[in-house]
């Protein structure tokens, strides 16, 4: 059995499986979309999923413009959504 962790997500506790990225756990969550854009709010999510685009973009721990489909999820960090980085 595997064992299952959190971190946090906008102070919201998000459980996830050791091995998984921040989007995986997002998405596995029904999150498909966790900022939007500044021109337009258009909702932006896991695009390309291998850290070739910016669209995933969030706060890890306090520094900016982590790209979620990258960075392994780890128990107790802290992530928040919402950056909009591009038009």
């Amino acid at each position: 059995m595997t064992a299952v962790t959190a971190f946090t997500v906008d102070g919201e506790p998000l459980p996830f499986v050791p091995g998984q990225t921040l989007a995986a756990a997002l998405v596995a969550s029904g999150r498909v979309a966790w900022r939007t854009t500044r021109g337009g709010q258009r909702p932006r999510g896991i695009f390309c999923g291998i850290g070739v685009c910016y669209d995933c973009l969030v706060t890890v721990d306090g520094t900016g413009g982590q790209r979620a489909c990258l960075v392994q999820a780890r128990a107790g960090m802290a992530v928040t959504t919402g950056e909009g980085d591009d038009e």
